[in-house]
């Protein structure tokens, strides 16, 4: 994709993470053999274990490359966030209908109705929940408007960077 500036390094750890993946299947199912006399785990012990941490070591390295030099547009970011007319709020509102006790199923069919009208008629997502009764009898408006403010959605970064940097 030329219009995006770095893929190829972000997809070369994407599918290295599969190859990693995969040793902990051989891992898991050498546990079993641990302490039988049975020794087939040691060649499987031989190929996964330095090849997950050369594969591991070489994406840590890559990823931290790319990290390193990331650039990040806000104003880009709230962009496109407006132009899906608040859809990305469709989970949470989803969500929010489930604790006031509807069905997950009916809460479903009651956001995505509102959803699809938005995504093939155009208007605003927040505007026509807000009107559709069967929705604010069971969530209040300042309930519905919350699922529309972008820091819920990175209301935890701060503690998974704090959990991931030990600060």
């Amino acid at each position: 994709m030329p219009h995006k500036r770095n893929p190829v390094l972000s997809e070369n750890v994407s599918g290295l993470a599969r190859i990693v993946r995969s040793a902990a299947v051989a891992a898991f199912e050498n546990q079993a053999l641990w302490h039988e006399r049975d020794i087939s785990h040691s060649s499987a012990e031989r190929v996964i274990g330095p090849d997950a941490t050369i594969a591991l070591d070489f994406m840590l390295h890559r990823m931290n490359e790319i990290v390193g030099k990331l650039v990040v547009y806000p104003e880009k970011m709230r962009e496109n966030l407006e132009r899906t007319n608040g859809l990305y709020a469709s989970q949470t509102v989803l969500l929010q209908l489930v604790r006031s006790g509807l069905s997950r199923e009916d809460a479903y069919r009651l956001v995505q109705r509102n959803a699809m009208d938005v995504f093939e008629h155009g208007g605003d997502f927040q505007e026509k929940l807000l009107a559709d009764q069967d929705i604010t009898e069971r969530v209040d408006e300042q309930t519905i408007r919350s699922a529309f403010d972008p820091t819920h959605q990175v209301r935890h970064v701060d503690d998974v960077f704090a959990r991931v940097f030990k600060k």
